[in-house]
């Protein structure tokens, strides 16, 4: 009876955990299709009717998504098999550590609950898998966010004095840090084959899933079809995103109290162990030697990472 219990109870915690990934993943694909209707809605009014054909061999076709299987079975890892420059480590590197810390864990599950547990290998892969390849890809990206006032700054004194703007860009290509430089390449890169500036920003912003980027896109694209001094424009965009970074920066200082908060409470129990180890040994080594001192453990130890994951969501949550 206790063998089932115990079943049920990590079978319940891992559709929980399921279900709650699921949710932060449609969550947040409908934020960036919000962003998407606004950024749609904000330029369709003020794009020119008559447009320019470009030759067929030039003309710039919508990047298509791939569907075979190798792509299909990398975004279920969470790799993006279309940007594999925005990972600083080879993607096959990542799995193979990850399988071998999952092949640790589960065997030490399987200790302890007994084969059940080896249902959590594929489990325990893909989700840790998927959260290395998110915290990469948001690491650069906020890069491109610390890094783009910067940018906007050069493109500003470029313009005023007297570079076209499609110099500038280049400009910001070759002198800014990485991973500036490689996405401003990629617009200069566009912008020399013909590709409109506006098309180009936009894949750029597309391509990042960066706010301020959505900005900057729109801001050039209604600069180049109603007019006005660009340099302006520009540097009012670059002290809004600069006052965005401060307030964030002050959001992430005022919360600094509840993330010391929730790394106490993630620390204390291992503290208390330590302490009654040291006190008592033999009281604490049941939870290593008796079987069901080891289910004990085995289920702490889960309740403790769930506790911390969501105390991290929340603390991310109210900072986004």
């Amino acid at each position: 009876m206790n063998s089932i219990t115990l079943l049920l109870l990590f079978a319940f915690l891992g559709l929980s955990g399921l279900g709650f990934t699921a949710f932060l993943v449609v969550t947040g694909q409908s934020r960036q299709e919000r962003l998407r209707i606004r950024f749609q809605t904000a330029t369709e009014p003020h794009v020119r009717i008559r447009r320019l054909e470009t030759p067929r061999l030039i003309r710039q076709r919508e990047p298509e998504r791939a569907n075979s299987a190798t792509d299909r079975a990398a975004r279920i890892f969470g790799f993006e098999a279309d940007r594999p420059d925005q990972y600083p480590v080879q993607w096959w590197a990542v799995l193979l550590a990850v399988l071998v810390l999952a092949r640790v864990v589960v065997g030490v599950a399987v200790g302890i609950v007994g084969n059940i547990g080896w249902f959590a290998l594929p489990v325990f892969w893909v989700m840790v898998s998927r959260t290395l390849f998110g915290m990469m890809a948001n690491r650069r990206r906020q890069k491109l966010y610390n890094q783009f006032p910067d940018c906007l700054s050069m493109i500003v004194r470029s313009v005023r004095a007297g570079v076209p703007l499609t110099e500038a860009i280049r400009i910001v290509s070759k002198e800014s840090p990485q991973p500036s430089a490689d996405e401003f390449s990629r617009v200069a890169g566009d912008l020399a084959i013909g590709v409109s500036i506006a098309d180009s920003l936009k894949a750029m912003a597309d391509r990042n899933q960066i706010t301020e980027f959505r900005f900057f896109a729109t801001a050039l694209t209604l600069q180049s079809q109603t007019g006005g001094r660009i340099g302006e424009t520009l540097d009012n965009l670059g002290g809004i995103v600069r006052k965005r970074m401060a307030l964030k920066a002050r959001g992430r200082a005022l919360a600094s109290e509840a993330r010391t908060t929730a790394l106490i409470l993630g620390c204390l129990p291992l503290l208390a162990a330590v302490a009654l180890y040291l006190l008592n040994p033999s009281y604490v080594n049941i939870l290593f030697v008796d079987p069901s001192g080891q289910k004990i453990l085995a289920v702490a130890g889960v309740m403790l990472g769930i506790g911390a994951f969501i105390m991290r969501a929340i603390i991310e949550k109210a900072l986004a």
